[in-house]
């Protein structure tokens, strides 16, 4: 039986990469890169359920006023909210700010 021989690669011939930032300069930070808030670990203190909030931060419900229907923990902590509208949603509670007239149903 004869022996299945040896595959041999050609050695790479492309020149060495150039530094990405030369020496002595800063890096430069691009635009697009994520900014992580890790001050949003420590959550809201002062919240309950049932309190009335208004959702602060970016995306689809900001701005808007919601009422709290569950509290977790977790390593970001985390509010279960029903808006006005009836939509229910995960918010961080960093993102969460409390409303005068405290507990939804009064009044």
């Amino acid at each position: 039986m004869a022996r299945k021989r040896k595959v041999v690669y050609p050695v790479k011939r492309t020149p060495p990469k150039a530094p990405a930032f030369p020496p002595g300069e800063a890096p430069v930070v691009r635009t697009s890169v994520v900014a992580i808030d890790l001050t949003a670990r420590r959550g809201r203190a002062g919240l309950a359920v049932g309190q009335r909030v208004r959702i602060l931060g970016t995306g689809l419900y900001s701005g808007e006023l919601a009422v709290i229907e569950k509290l977790g923990g977790s390593v970001v902590p985390a509010a279960t909210v029903r808006t006005e509208a009836g939509r229910s949603r995960q918010v961080r509670t960093i993102d969460l700010e409390p409303v005068a007239g405290a507990v939804a149903g009064e009044g």
